[in-house]
């Protein structure tokens, strides 16, 4: 059974390992419905009870698609977070931090996702807005929805640390109950536990996503688009390498890494086949192992924590 973590001072008991619903949008591959719509099913039939999408996955599909499998199950069987400020249409992003657009969008996700509270709302990716505009306008109109008994908790999300630090420093106390931050928690990149002490004495919970740091770390590597720098694509490509001649899947080790550290409330993965959800299931109920992951990281070497900028 998985193991279930407090979330921050939220009150969400949330399970480790939890399911990222943005392949939904077909983001990552071409999707088939119909599994996608299963995945979801299975994931919560194996104790996934956090479920995380947001209106830029496929520009408004991922939600469209999640609304419908939500509609076959019990409200009270999971949590569920979304996001403002990234959007897109006719395959351009935009975004829109305004109060104005913020407001409108939770009552749209709503609308696509067939539920009339959402427990966690997060302003998404927030590196790509003014940061004061982030404290001083989106974040406000999120508290008062909250205040309004419209969606349970606010968090904020980016790749940058440095940014969540900053906009949790410049906003009122309680503003800020989550974070979420991804490919900083897995094999090839652990800076997110330099960060924890700092969530830690604020009372806010920790959500790490991506632990396959987007396919870096993948028996099928990395995909084109992938923003790292080459040398990081090639030692984790030898590491996944050396992994094989083990017998060991590097997505194995990843994701038993990934769930490991206990002051991380959830780790969030990404999937439309539900036998990939009951895969990683098995994996993050194992105990990592400390050997295998020492070598692979001996082997990632000087591009551990070696970084990008978001796109």
């Amino acid at each position: 059974m998985l193991p279930y973590r407090e979330l921050g001072k939220t009150g969400m008991k949330v399970s480790a390992l939890s399911f990222g619903a943005s392949s939904l949008g077909g983001v990552f591959h071409r999707l088939k419905e119909k599994d996608g719509i299963e995945a979801v099913f299975t994931a919560v039939e194996a104790g996934m009870n956090f479920i995380d999408v947001s209106p830029y996955y496929g520009h408004y599909k991922a939600e469209t698609v999640l609304g419908k499998a939500l509609k076959d199950i019990p409200r009270c069987n999971y949590y569920l977070s979304t996001k403002v400020g990234r959007y897109g249409k006719d395959g351009v992003n935009t975004w829109d931090y305004s109060a104005r657009r913020a407001t409108e969008s939770v009552y749209e996700s709503m609308e696509r996702l067939h539920v009339d509270y959402i427990d966690l709302i997060n302003v998404h990716d927030i590196e790509f807005a003014d940061l004061r505009q982030v404290v001083d306008e989106t974040l406000p109109a999120l508290v008062e929805l909250r205040e309004k008994g419209v969606v349970g908790h606010v968090g904020i999300t980016d790749l940058q640390l440095e940014n969540l630090q900053w906009v949790v420093e410049h906003s009122p106390e309680g503003t800020v109950e989550t974070v979420l931050n991804f490919c900083h928690h897995c094999l090839c990149d652990d800076k997110l536990v330099d960060y924890l002490d700092f969530f830690e004495k604020r009372g806010i919970g920790v959500i790490n996503a991506s632990p396959l740091s987007m396919g870096l770390l993948s028996e099928r590597g990395a995909p084109q688009w992938h923003p790292a720098p080459q040398s990081l694509v090639v030692a984790c490509r030898r590491a996944m390498e050396y992994c094989r001649e083990k017998n060991y899947p590097i997505e194995r080790l990843a994701m038993q890494y990934a769930v490991s550290n206990q002051r991380i409330a959830t780790t969030l993965f990404s999937t439309t086949n539900p036998q990939n959800v009951l895969k990683n299931v098995a994996y993050a109920q194992e105990t990592v192992d400390e050997d295998l992951l020492n070598e692979v990281r001996q082997i990632i070497g000087e591009q551990m924590r070696v970084s990008w900028k978001n796109s």
